[in-house]
């Protein structure tokens, strides 16, 4: 059953304002996005073949130590952007469809609400 932040969270902000606590969460997600590194592994990670990635494919394309990459994706997924599971000796992980559910939903203009320029 959703409570009244979830349906906020989830409706166009152009149809109702947030709740406190969905503002919250969404602004942790947004600001996890917005670093270039972070939005990039997002985009590697739910673009890799099979939906998930190993943390040793994600570490090539960038000109940061495997550390730094690490954190990243531990700001990822304490934002709730991405799940991760350890398989022996690597962490492997995906992109949670719920949460771009959610922010995607949130930037939605409904066509009878977008305004043109006069």
């Amino acid at each position: 059953m959703l409570g009244q932040d979830d349906a906020a969270c989830c409706a166009p902000m152009v149809r109702e304002p947030l709740g406190e606590d969905a503002a919250a969460e969404l602004s942790r997600m947004f600001k996890a996005l917005s670093d270039p590194i972070r939005l990039r592994l997002l985009s590697l990670i739910a673009s890799h073949e099979g939906g998930e990635a190993c943390v040793c494919d994600l570490t090539g394309p960038f000109d940061v130590s495997q550390p730094t990459i690490s954190h990243h994706l531990k700001v990822l997924r304490e934002a709730g952007l991405v799940g991760s599971e350890r398989r022996g000796t690597w962490v492997y992980y995906w992109v949670l469809p719920e949460a771009l559910v959610k922010l995607s939903a949130l930037l939605e203009i409904p066509a009878m609400s977008a305004r043109t320029p006069a």
